[in-house]
């Protein structure tokens, strides 16, 4: 018979709504996979896009949500190289079978050992969002000393963890948010802030080397604006509107412009621990919730007033 486990799943796409506690049957780890006995899930503005079907790139439901999670290793398949059982990990977890459960059986590549430092809802807050801001500024733009960087979005849950990124390579950080974010933002070492609301970002921001864009729409063409000649701008969002007229502007203006994905790595996520050690990251909690919650959480997400990231715990 085979061992069950209580998961958040859904049977359609739609609202928050269609997100319910369920029974199923727990993974089995396979080769090259760790089963984690997950104890906190982080919650992505993706898992909201995948449960509304405005992402399908992981089919048609059943399936079980959640991309972060900071665990144990429960046991581990065949041809294991990296983890034994007992082993604390944090990382990345993929629907359809999702974080959002109380087991996931996940690639060993997608995960690093936890950071001593943190409990379990820190470590699990962290993975996406910290990979998201990581590999596109340091793998793709280089960011270097004495850089300029303009970071959207910059208290949400990319945004801020960017934000210390930047700061620990020495870049100069300019970020948008409201009003209300300044303080959290300057504590976290940001340089020059721009209301948004009140004041166009590009007439704000100038000479920028390196544009960091979560957000994507409108704010791509505007961007281009506000670069230095051969500046970069990288759109994070992953999948979501055409990019065809800011790609096309770039290209004109001599300019560089990126789409950016990140991709599971626990060689990153190791060094992503490294810079949490050294007391010049950390990934801002702003709820956290029952796995039963996980509707609630989606409600939350979906308001895009979040400060930092919101963590289910199991």
């Amino acid at each position: 018979m085979s061992v069950q486990m209580r998961a958040i799943s859904q049977r359609r796409y739609g609202g928050p709504e269609v997100l319910e506690v369920v029974e199923i049957d727990r993974p089995t780890p396979g080769p090259g996979e760790a089963l984690v006995r997950v104890r906190a899930a982080g919650v992505n503005p993706a898992d909201w896009k995948i449960r509304s079907g405005a992402v399908r790139r992981f089919g048609e439901p059943p399936f079980v949500l959640g991309l972060d999670l900071a665990g144990v290793v429960e046991e581990v398949g065949e041809q294991r190289t990296r983890f034994r059982p007992g082993d604390e990990v944090f990382g990345c977890a993929f629907p359809p079978n999702g974080a959002y459960a109380e087991y996931a059986a996940v690639p060993e590549t997608a995960l690093a050992p936890a950071p001593p430092s943190l409990d379990c809802v820190a470590a699990a807050a962290l993975p996406v969002a910290a990979l998201t801001a990581w590999q596109p500024l340091v793998h793709v733009a280089g960011l270097g000393a004495g850089q300029r960087v303009l970071i959207h979005a910059a208290a949400g849950g990319i945004g801020h963890l960017a934000v210390q990124i930047a700061k620990a390579r020495g870049a100069y950080v300019i970020g948008t948010a409201r009003p209300d974010k300044h303080a959290f933002l300057r504590g976290l070492g940001v340089d020059e802030l721009i209301d948004y609301t009140t004041t166009d970002f590009t007439t704000a921001a100038r000479d920028i080397d390196v544009v960091l864009d979560p957000i994507s729409g409108d704010y791509g063409p505007r961007s281009l604006d506000t670069l230095a000649p051969a500046g970069m701008l990288i759109d994070v969002r992953g999948t979501g509107p055409d990019r065809t007229a800011v790609r096309e502007q770039a290209a004109l203006r001599g300019l560089q412009f990126v789409e950016f994905g990140f991709s599971p790595s626990g060689t990153d996520l190791k060094s992503i621990t490294e810079l949490v050690e050294s007391g010049s990251l950390q990934a801002t909690v702003d709820q956290v919730l029952p796995l039963d919650q996980a509707a609630k959480a989606h409600e939350l997400s979906e308001t895009n007033r979040v400060k930092g990231k919101i963590v289910l715990t199991l």
